[in-house]
């Protein structure tokens, strides 16, 4: 007898299918032999059956489907009730599932080895027990909770066994393969690098590096990241000119497939690893990187107290950047795995925290258990239990206030919380904070040269000074002036120095792709108060110097307290720098370049809602006068 579940669940008796029909006895069987012999509570199969809304008659409808099943299946399949459940024997039976984990094991083997005749064998051999989407006649919560893993086992052997075939030096034949598997899984960095090598190969070094930039974009567009390390080390081999064309031996990648309870480096398997690429050419930052590291430690603190830690900072400073890098670099301390969540939408408005709450549970275990209410009390109870006592690093990216950053905390010590906003968080109090600030030049310059190339800065020495100058330490600026850079070689620095230069179309230079600084900083700007947004632009005329309240209250034409009180609402929401204080002992206030170039053009009517100065001080004034009439 043989039992299929990597496709439609069937059951094949001498060759032929056994006829039986319903996705509910589908679902009681499949469940079963997923189990692999193990009990499976009446619960659990009650969720995959019908979700959170179960019939009344729960405990005769699953007697019923069993009692069908053992009458389908006959004597060579023994189902025991064993409470508080039911286990499944096939005995001598074969299942897919089972022979795909063993063939894909044997050929990851077999890779590692450097034996890829045998690795090709095993490997396509596994890919060959599929017979289309997991259990895709079954209920849609039992493919909700099991599909994703079968999914993802079977892309990595798909990526193992290309792997064997460039080895074998068959780059020409798979290259229309590898190019629906690109379409097909945009965000899989390593099918990419692998149909970049099959392109160099075939002498199609045009197309391998078009094939390298859109997927940058996409992995910005999609995800806000960099590429990671191996698809970067692939487009500089290709720049460089030693992307070989002959095919080289290398071990593969290890995949996690069912089976042990444990990974080779003593990880639970199936622990969570949401953690984005770590950016290859990360420049800088050694004080803030060392920092984070010893917080993130385990002896950081003291006997129970939560490990915390904040990165604030202004839009476009690589606050991300730095927490992944981070991350990755602490990887050995969470042996339970990594948890990231990017809090803010692609249109830069707050994701809401049950959303969030729901994509941290699918990574820490089944969603049967997860309600499919929106009851947010509900989510952060099971987020706190699945948390609870596990060695786990969550990072929040992008986190806009208190509210939304709550319920995403963990409620004991075990877990570390790396967290980066715009500003301090009330929510993560007494945690360790790191506040960026804009990259020295020696630091920029060479953030320049690794996203630019070494030798393209080093022939324009004169130019990338300008341009370092012109970016003023803000990462972002220097990575898209980089990329542009790279990816045209025949153009000089001095070109797009020239263009730069001028700070009525800086900001327009500054954009590649999906990368762009004006609007990164639009998110700040739209999260302020209308009062303030509508000061902004009036307060950038005051000039590139530190000023202090007083100039700022002469130029908007209201008390010097009104006006202290705007500047800190715009210092909170990082579109503003305290800069020392004045001989009088008053704080100062000061523009990032870039930031006061920004508020400029909203005066000048380039965005939405934006205000003229007269109208800036009229609101203020009116709002001002406001607080007036209503003080007590």
């Amino acid at each position: 007898m043989e039992f299929r579940v990597l496709g439609p669940v069937e059951v094949r008796r001498d060759g032929r299918r056994v006829a039986f029909s319903g996705a509910k006895l589908h679902t009681v069987l499949a469940a079963l032999l997923v189990a692999r012999e193990e009990v499976i509570s009446d619960e659990r199969l009650c969720r995959l059956l019908w979700g959170w809304a179960p019939p009344a008659t729960v405990s005769a409808q699953l007697y019923t489907y069993v009692s069908r099943l053992r009458k389908i299946l006959g004597d060579d399949v023994l189902i025991d009730r064993r409470p508080p459940g039911y286990a499944m024997s096939i005995g001598n039976a074969t299942l897919d599932l089972s022979e795909f984990e063993r063939l894909a094991l044997g050929g990851r083997e077999a890779l590692i080895a450097e034996d890829f005749e045998k690795a090709g064998e095993l490997l396509r051999g596994a890919l060959a027990r599929w017979n289309g989407l997991p259990f895709a006649n079954a209920t849609e919560y039992l493919a909700d909770a099991e599909a994703p893993r079968l999914t993802e086992a079977r892309t990595v052997t798909l990526e193992h066994r290309i792997a064997a075939d460039l080895a074998l030096g068959r780059h020409e034949q798979i290259t229309g393969e590898l190019t629906g598997l690109v379409a097909e899984f945009p965000l899989r960095e390593r099918i990419r690098c692998q149909l970049m090598t099959a392109l160099c190969r075939s002498g199609r070094q045009a197309d391998a590096i078009h094939l390298y930039h859109h997927g940058r974009a996409v992995l910005a567009d999609e995800l806000g990241v960099n590429p990671g390390e191996e698809l970067q080390a692939t487009y500089r081999a290709l720049l460089e000119g030693t992307l070989d064309r002959q095919p080289r031996s290398a071990p593969a990648a290890p995949a996690v497939l069912a089976g042990p309870r444990r990974d080779a480096a003593g990880r639970p398997a199936g622990a969570p690893a949401m953690l984005p690429p770590d950016t290859v050419d990360f420049t800088g930052r050694e004080p803030e990187l060392e920092l984070l590291c010893r917080a993130l430690a385990p002896d950081a603190q003291g006997s129970g107290r939560p490990r915390r830690v904040l990165v604030t900072g202004m839009a476009g400073l690589g606050k991300t950047a730095l927490a992944v890098h981070a991350a990755h670099r602490c990887q050995r301390h969470f042996p339970d795995g990594q948890l990231y969540a990017d809090l803010r939408a692609p249109d830069g408005t707050p994701r809401h925290p049950n959303r969030v709450l729901r994509g941290l549970l699918r990574a820490l275990g089944p969603m049967d258990d997860v309600p499919a209410t929106e009851d947010q009390d509900q989510l952060v109870r099971l987020y706190r239990e699945r948390t609870r006592g596990r060695q786990l690093l969550i990072v929040l990216d992008n986190a806009s206030g208190a509210a939304q950053l709550g319920p995403l905390l963990p409620n004991t010590p075990e877990p570390a919380v790396l967290v980066t906003g715009r500003t301090a968080l009330p929510t993560v109090a007494g945690a360790h904070t790191v506040a960026l600030a804009p990259l020295a030049p020696r630091d920029s310059l060479e953030l320049l040269s690794a996203a630019a190339g070494p030798a393209r800065v080093a022939s324009a020495p004169g130019a990338a000074s300008a341009i370092v100058e012109h970016c003023a330490g803000l990462p972002l600026a220097l990575r898209i002036v980089g990329t542009r850079i790279a990816a045209r070689p025949h153009s000089t620095p001095d070109r797009l120095a020239r263009r730069l230069a001028d700070p009525v179309t800086r900001l327009r230079e500054l954009h590649s792709g999906d990368l762009d600084v004006h609007s990164s900083l639009l998110p700040s700007w739209r999260a302020l108060d209308p009062e303030v947004r509508a000061v902004f632009p009036a307060l950038a005329a005051l000039g590139p110097q530190p000023f202090p309240a007083a100039d700022a209250a002469m130029a908007l034409d209201l008390p010097e307290t009104e006006a202290e009180r705007l500047l800190e609402a715009l210092a909170d929401a990082a579109l503003l720098e305290v800069s020392g204080a004045d001989e009088w002992g008053q704080p100062c206030y000061l523009f990032h370049p870039l930031v006061r170039l920004f508020a400029l053009s909203l005066g000048e009517g380039a965005a939405p809602d934006r205000g003229t100065a007269a109208t800036a001080t009229a609101t203020a004034r009116t709002e001002h006068n406001r607080r007036l009439t209503h003080r007590p």
